[in-house]
């Protein structure tokens, strides 16, 4: 039996999400095209007769601006800490040497997988080119090239990655999916509606905290409210007679019924909290 922590890094929009949910084969982590979308350290399980794999999906490394930054900083380090192995995700299309330089950072002491990522985008020569320049570097064991979108080479990394998995028993139970409460994906289900309806300010100034998780005979009863900065922020979320919060409500609702298995009541609600971003309670509060 083999059974280990597999922590994945990158810069941000690498497709580090993406690739924990081809991995998975479930969404666990939400995804847009926008970077900074994952802000937590999200463990998910992969359990078959002769492994489990818990996956870490990680904010994109940055450099902190203010203390949620820092915050999704530790959760990185805290990845570092208890990898078995490291999955070092690029987007092949980008600069090499940008990320050369994010991984050279991480000072891993663990063997790490080059993740050639959005591999179908570039032609043979530029992927061999990248697949060159990575396996060169100290810090890798070995490249692998896929796509995470379209679910390519995840067969052949799920390979590379058994090679260097310990040996050791299951840390959690063979149904787990995840460590984190069913409260917490709702929140994020949310906040993800928030990052693809609402142009660049908007989803980087709020959040969401989930206040009530009832499970009734009939429905689960979820009220959450949607954390901004400022007023005229609270009026873009509502949008024109309540028209975009109810868009958020209804796109949030249907993905968590799909999620949960059954019917959901959801109501929302848009509170002002100045400065969130840097309260050390607030972020406290919501989570980070």
């Amino acid at each position: 039996m083999k059974s280990g922590f597999v922590n994945i890094f990158g810069k941000p929009n690498a497709g580090k999400s993406t690739l924990l949910n081809a991995l998975i084969g479930e969404k666990m982590a939400i995804v847009s095209h926008k970077v900074q979308t994952t802000r937590h350290r999200i463990k998910a399980i992969l359990t078959e007769k002769d492994y489990q794999i818990i996956f870490s999906d990680t904010p994109g490394i940055i450099e902190p601006k203010y203390k949620l930054h820092e915050k999704m900083m530790q959760a990185v380090k805290s990845s570092l800490e208890d990898a078995d192995v490291a999955l070092l995700i690029t987007d092949v299309r980008e600069n090499a040497e940008e990320s050369h330089l994010v991984f050279s950072s991480l000072q891993l002491k663990v063997p790490a997988i080059v993740v050639l990522n959005k591999a179908d985008t570039v032609n043979a020569e530029q992927l061999k080119s990248a697949a060159v320049f990575f396996a060169a570097q100290p810090y890798c064991k070995k490249t692998v090239a896929i796509s995470a979108l379209k679910k390519t080479g995840i067969g052949d990394l799920l390979k590379a990655i058994l090679d260097y998995l310990p040996q050791g028993e299951p840390f959690y139970a063979t149904d787990e999916l995840s460590d984190l409460p069913t409260k917490f994906f709702v929140g994020e289900i949310i906040r993800e509606k928030i990052f693809l309806l609402y142009g660049d300010e908007i989803p980087y100034h709020s959040t969401v905290l989930v206040q009530e998780f009832k499970e009734k005979t009939t429905l689960t009863k979820i009220r959450a409210e949607i954390i901004v900065q400022r007023e005229t922020q609270k009026g873009i979320i509502l949008g024109s007679g309540g028209a975009m919060i109810k868009k958020i409500g209804t796109d949030a609702r249907k993905e968590i019924e799909a999620f949960l298995g059954r019917k959901v009541f959801l109501e929302l609600f848009v509170k002002v909290r100045p400065k969130w971003r840097d309260n050390e309670m607030q972020l406290k509060e919501y989570g980070y």
